[in-house]
């Protein structure tokens, strides 16, 4: 069976094939296919946003591909009922602008106690196939929002997402460290799941 990432994201692509290069005959990202296309992330979850792109991405190339995975994740504030959430990307206005993301992050947040600054990276997984019903799943990654940024690895909301169990930011982390526990792979791990109980249904 042949995949499509939806990705150019070389980092993603490797934790994808890593974990479901089993489940493959061949896992190819959008640039190795030679396949240009934006889908409009317009969805309200991250659900939503992935199982759109996978199945438009999948309508898209279905005559090279069996299958499409694609994926969407943010940052969910509990203390922001749920923002910035699927508009994690472009919280401060358009463009992908983490120093502006992440100072209005903060000054949303500068009377919330530590107590309530809980939050989680969420990462869903959405795989369409051409004849089968699509799989999508959630991962999540529990945290706090720090005051002040700390560490100089990683990107995004990073530097003050506070991981307890490490006692570090997940700027702080290393590649290994964060990549044993990120929402992604605990999304990725949840799919190879479910298409091993499937495999095995059919045997």
């Amino acid at each position: 069976m042949r995949l499509l990432l939806a990705t150019n994201n070389a980092h993603k692509a490797r934790e994808i094939r890593e974990i479901l290069g089993d489940s493959f005959s061949e896992l190819l990202t959008m640039r190795e296919a030679g396949v240009d296309l934006e889908v409009e992330e317009d969805g309200s979850t991250f659900q939503e946003n992935a199982l759109k792109k996978a199945q438009e991405t999948l309508a898209f190339v279905g005559d090279r591909f069996d299958a499409v995975l694609a994926d969407d994740s943010g940052l969910c504030v509990d203390a922001l009922d749920g923002a910035p959430g699927v508009y994690s990307a472009r919280f401060s206005g358009e463009g992908h602008n983490d120093a502006a993301n992440n100072a209005k992050l903060i000054s949303l947040l500068a009377d919330v106690p530590d107590e309530l600054r809980t939050a989680r990276f969420c990462c869903s997984v959405a795989l369409a196939r051409k004849d089968a019903e699509p799989i999508v799943v959630l991962g999540e990654v529990e945290g706090t929002i720090l005051h002040e940024a700390r560490g100089e690895n990683g990107f995004g909301y990073d530097p003050y997402f506070f991981y307890a169990p490490f006692q570090k930011s997940f700027a702080e982390l290393t590649a290994e460290e964060k990549n044993s526990v990120s929402h992604r792979k605990r999304a990725l791990f949840k799919l190879k799941e479910a298409l091993d109980v499937e495999h095995r249904s059919h045997l």
